[in-house]
């Protein structure tokens, strides 16, 4: 971070610093004022991976937060920006938004909007270029869906983590090489492959009151029966326990994922500043990582 940015701003007794591991705890209890399912161990992955700013009133109690990722040296991610809801109103949204912005120059910044925050995004800069349907629910064994012959899923293999980061990078357009790693440690992963050669892959682990899956890649098709083979085999494995997953709208994967008892229980935009991302076309995130980091 800048010296700017390292020294606290006051005003109208809020204080902004940068975000700390021991903020987590604090992190955790603002965000479940807003009905957010994050755990602990969710907020301490988002916070590791990446860095941020956090508003404290007077008595230095945690009103707000924001956390932004950098993915290579020209792209990013911003996201858990949120104020308490007796705090709202006074511009910390805002301070946070520029303070992560500041830090992340002239790179281009993905953030998903709720309906509440688009105004001030645009605001900012931001642009919509598309939407993300989040689908949740209790997962049960869903029917058997045929790949295309040659194609078969197998376990993941330690030496399979650099071509994970190429069509990871390649799918969602954003440099993974820091991000991939760390997220398998704390995940479970299948591997789509042709004739022994990686092709795709989806990654389920613990989020919230269950598990979420994603990220989910895959080439794309007319029917996109390999992604829906990857998230079939996950909501097979974990039948009776409550499965979340974001997917892209233009995926078209919300009727199926419906038809499976996973609810569509919110829509966002996804918008980008300073530029769009160039992702492959011949691959697709049929699932992201989450809301923040994409």
């Amino acid at each position: 971070m800048s010296g700017r940015n390292e020294a606290q701003v006051a005003g109208h007794e809020i204080v902004y610093r940068p975000f700390s591991l021991l903020d987590v705890a604090g992190a955790r209890a603002l965000s479940s004022e807003l009905g957010w399912p994050h755990r602990v161990e969710d907020w301490q992955f988002v916070a590791e991976a990446g860095t941020g700013f956090v508003a404290g009133d007077a008595s230095g109690t945690l009103v707000g937060t924001g956390l932004c990722w950098k993915f290579g040296h020209d792209r990013a991610s911003l996201g858990m920006v949120i104020v308490s809801p007796q705090q709202q109103g006074r511009g910390i949204g805002r301070k946070l938004m520029e303070l992560l912005l500041e830090e992340l120059g002239e790179r281009t910044v993905i953030l998903h909007a709720t309906a509440e925050g688009r105004h001030l995004y645009e605001k900012l800069g931001f642009e919509a270029i598309g939407t993300v349907d989040q689908h949740q629910g209790t997962a049960f064994r869903p029917p058997l869906v045929s790949l295309p012959p040659g194609e078969r899923l197998r376990p993941l293999g330690s030496n399979d983590t650099a071509r994970l980061i190429e069509l990871a990078s390649r799918a969602s357009g954003l440099d993974r090489g820091s991000l991939l790693p760390a997220l398998l440690e704390v995940s479970q992963g299948i591997a789509l492959a042709r004739d022994g050669d990686l092709i795709g892959f989806a990654l389920i682990r613990r989020f919230g009151h269950g598990f979420s899956i994603g990220p989910v890649v895959a080439p794309d098709s007319d029917d996109s029966s390999r992604a829906k083979a990857l998230i079939s085999y996950w909501l097979s494995l974990h039948a009776g326990a409550f499965v979340r997953i974001d997917t892209p709208h233009e995926c078209q994967l919300s009727a199926w994922l419906e038809a499976l008892g996973l609810s569509r229980v919110g829509t966002v935009v996804k918008m980008a500043r300073n530029g769009a991302l160039r992702a492959d076309a011949s691959f697709r995130q049929f699932g992201i990582v989450n809301q923040a980091v994409c």
